[in-house]
């Protein structure tokens, strides 16, 4: 089980404070956590946790064999079970304060004209069909009770420079993204440049990221209407019965084609996920920029992509900058899909609230440490991070012996407006849906046995 930390003391010598057993005890202490000396302590199930979360998400029976320890799955649950929610949160801060320090240290390129970038979004992810997750989280409409999986609402702030993940919330399913969006300001400070979709574009939303001296680049919500015409009438200035169709934004400035600075009125109606008193002190006009651009592809229909932001000053932040900043917004995406996908993350096997949480949270941590194994590869290798791959990272850290240096990984080639279908080509078998719950179908067979 000594070979994860030795692992990472093969990427960067002073990274074994990640799974410190000082470090981990002190936090427990902290949070009031007793223990007893045994085998399966704070230390070594915290080891064995990261351990199956690189595995896949392994089972306990192979998780026995991997760790060399004879550990029974009742044991390891248990010693799960005790280990602090806020023990585990902490530990998470810690370490991904450490890996960014850690990427600080490898290169010094990390923002851009002089802001650190940070995408956010959106998502979700399943779990086992329990009483407690069902009333916790609830499942997707138009599934039967007893025939569905509860579903989480997962909010994700990426460090666009690195990809590794500074925070995640988890919330009820039918929970909007912006109903916790303002909580993530909390890990960013001033001068910070928040990239995100348009679920995540409003007034209030925006006023906030002013308050805090940081700024924001979204796109324009869809029911939001812009119009780039000099000198153009907002809705409050023309008659009753013309307004329709007019920006309620107060036209400033021109400052070039398809960009401007604009005034936005703050609305009378507040939003529901912000308290009054919040709303109340928000400032009653922001002067803000939408610019607009075009993506053209050979073969479809030219796209229009509007944009908003608090970055004003056009020599400094051009339009075409600005298309591309966002335009990368798109790696967030591919950052969920290797949580999801490659890691096995889209589907939790803890059948209680606080042990989903905790798994979650050693998900987060193992992606992490492998988006450090991949900055440490780039450094060495001279390529950009978003080319190295993360699937070879990740079976390097699964496999790597003691004493083993990190190898060339795989570098993936530039794939500049690559287009993958979402879809699945390979049939599975034509059994029919579970339409029932699954041990009343098991009675229905079971009497059909005995009457045949």
């Amino acid at each position: 089980m000594a070979s994860i930390p030795k692992r990472i003391e093969a990427i960067k010598d002073d990274l074994p404070q990640i799974l410190n057993p000082q470090l981990i005890t002190t936090l427990c202490e902290q949070e009031g956590h007793q223990w007893r000396e045994r085998d399966l302590g704070p230390v070594a199930t915290l080891r064995l946790f990261m351990m199956q979360i690189l595995h896949g998400n392994t089972a306990i029976s192979h998780l026995r064999h991997l760790a060399d320890m004879a550990i029974s799955a009742s044991a390891y649950c248990q010693a799960r079970q005790r280990l602090p929610l806020a023990v585990m949160q902490r530990l998470l801060s810690h370490t991904t304060k450490l890996c960014r320090d850690a990427a600080t240290e490898v290169s010094d390129d990390l923002c851009w004209l002089g802001h650190r970038v940070f995408h956010l979004d959106g998502s979700s992810f399943s779990m086992p069909d329990t009483p407690a997750l069902q009333k916790h989280f609830g499942q997707p409409g138009g599934q039967k009770p007893g025939c569905g999986f509860p579903v989480a609402h997962l909010l994700l702030m990426i460090d666009a420079a690195t990809g590794m993940a500074i925070k995640t919330l988890t919330s009820p399913l039918r929970t909007h993204d912006m109903a916790h969006a303002a909580k993530m300001h909390d890990e960013l400070q001033a001068g910070d440049l928040l990239v995100a979709d348009r679920g995540f574009c409003s007034y209030a939303h925006l006023a906030l990221v002013l308050q805090a001296k940081m700024h924001g680049l979204f796109r324009i919500h869809q029911r939001t209407i812009v119009n780039f015409r000099k000198g153009r009438k907002q809705a409050g200035q023309c008659p009753k019965g013309k307004k329709k169709g007019k920006p309620t934004s107060r036209w400033l400035k021109k400052l070039g084609l398809h960009d401007q600075l604009v005034a936005w009125r703050k609305p009378k109606t507040r939003p529901l996920w912000m308290d009054r008193q919040t709303f109340k002190g928000l400032a009653d006009e922001l002067v803000l920029r939408e610019l607009q651009y075009l993506i053209k592809r050979k073969g479809f229909r030219t796209t229009k992509v509007t944009l908003v932001t608090t970055l004003l000053d056009a020599q400094v932040y051009s339009a075409a900058a600005l298309a591309e900043q966002y335009g990368l917004r798109w790696e967030i995406e591919g950052h969920l899909r290797e949580l999801k996908q490659t890691m096995g993350m889209d589907a939790l096997r803890c059948e209680s609230v606080d042990g989903v949480m905790k798994e979650l949270l050693m998900f987060v941590l193992v992606y992490n440490l492998v988006r450090l194994v991949m900055g440490r590869a780039a450094s060495n290798q001279k390529v950009d991070i978003r080319q190295i791959s993360f699937i070879d990272a990740l079976r390097w850290l699964r496999v790597a012996g003691d004493g083993r240096r990190l190898p060339l990984l795989i570098v993936n080639p530039v794939r500049a407006d690559r287009v993958e279908p979402r879809a699945k080509k390979r049939r599975p078998k034509q059994y029919p849906w579970l339409q029932e719950p699954r041990h009343k179908r098991r009675q229905v067979m079971a009497d059909k046995g005995v009457a045949a």
